[in-house]
């Protein structure tokens, strides 16, 4: 995710957003320690895109 699409969101869509990556990230684990995950760097595609939307969600 960009941050020109973030910047482009209203507050309340980004932290919709923020909620909907935080349950991603969870299957995501659970699915990395069942050894059912083949692309392990969605782990930390996720957690980095919710650190943008956190940031520029303080920031506004």
């Amino acid at each position: 995710m960009k941050v020109k699409e973030i910047k482009e969101m209203s507050p309340e869509e980004m932290a919709a957003k923020v909620n909907d990556l935080k349950e991603e990230s969870l299957n995501l684990r659970f699915q990395n320690s069942f050894g059912q995950l083949d692309n392990t760097s969605m782990l930390k595609k996720v957690r980095k895109d919710i650190a943008r939307l956190k940031t520029i969600l303080r920031d506004s």
